[in-house]
């Protein structure tokens, strides 16, 4: 086996996908690429479009944080064990914003990643975020479901009926 085909084996590391993420950030050719984009362990890049409903929910859900002390995000990336990752909305504490600040990706979650699925995903992609996002120190993880209207809640322990924290979403979809 040839060193290069030993190095196209083995997945990045966490420090080299950050890197790489960042490179993306900034890099001008990059500036007008519909849609987010997502890195597999392997640097590999993933985009989606999202419908402008999907941006309007982004902000409704990013709405229901409103009354906790902390900072609700669009468009946030974290570096997790399958890759950077960008969550739809999330929402870090006042404590998680002063440890990470601006920092891209982050390289721990913050407390609430939360995922608005479009007709392209699939359940276990879903799932797939969801448990990564957890593993990488989220306390909970949503799905926000439009076309069956419902959000599933989930904490290390899965399934939740609600928000641990009690937030509202009723009037999500509305």
């Amino acid at each position: 086996m040839s060193a290069v085909s030993e190095i196209i084996d083995q997945p990045l590391t966490k420090e080299a996908l950050g890197s790489r993420y960042r490179a993306l950030c900034s890099d001008p050719l990059m500036a007008n690429v519909p849609g987010k984009i997502e890195l597999d362990v392997w640097g590999r890049m993933s985009m989606s479009p999202a419908s402008n409903y999907h941006g309007i929910l982004q902000i409704r859900v990013a709405r229901c944080f409103d009354g906790l002390s902390g900072q609700a995000m669009v468009e946030t990336s974290i570096l997790t064990a399958i890759g950077v990752l960008v969550a739809d909305v999330a929402w870090g504490s006042d404590e998680f914003m002063r440890s990470h600040g601006a920092e891209t990706p982050f390289a721990v979650a913050p407390e609430i990643c939360v995922e608005v699925a479009s007709p392209s995903n699939s359940n276990k992609e879903l799932q797939g975020k969801i448990t990564a996002y957890l593993a990488a120190g989220a306390t909970e993880a949503w799905i926000v479901f439009p076309q069956s209207k419902r959000v599933e809640f989930y904490a290390v322990a899965g399934l939740q009926p609600r928000s641990r924290d009690g937030i509202d979403v009723t009037g999500l979809f509305d």
